[in-house]
């Protein structure tokens, strides 16, 4: 089973988040990602890695392989409708393989647990006094 993410309030609106040996920072205000960022890079990064395991499992360089992605808003709020992941591939790219490294991103883990989103279930504890 993984492993707990514990989150702690160092001050002002920064966030961390301590999971398997790695502080993960956040900041709403700050210099440091915002939360949401996080979640929009967790997207696109998984995607890169099913579409970069693709090419190196088929010898396809990745030097100039790129993932770009936009999010597109709801009109008239900040809430995103639509992300758009544009797969830019390297000059010379087998053309057979187009449609399935679009395949491959569509299978990417956190791709899959957005098409079907797991139930989050909020509790509360009371810290024992120290």
């Amino acid at each position: 089973s993984p492993m707990a993410m514990e989150v702690t309030f160092p001050g002002g609106e920064r966030v961390e988040a301590r999971y398997n040996g790695h502080t993960i920072i956040t900041d709403q205000d700050g210099p440091e990602p915002a939360p949401f960022d996080l979640f929009l890079a967790s997207i696109a990064t998984c995607a890169g890695l099913y579409v970069a395991r693709f090419c190196q499992r088929r010898s396809i360089p990745i030097d100039k392989l790129r993932v770009v992605q936009r999010p597109v808003l709801k009109p008239g709020t900040k809430t995103v409708e639509r992300i758009e992941l544009e797969i830019e591939l390297p000059d010379g790219f087998p053309e057979q393989y187009r449609s399935a490294v679009v395949r491959s991103a569509n299978l990417c883990t956190v791709k899959k647990h957005l098409d079907n989103p797991p139930v989050i279930d909020v509790t509360t504890t009371v810290a024992t006094p120290t």
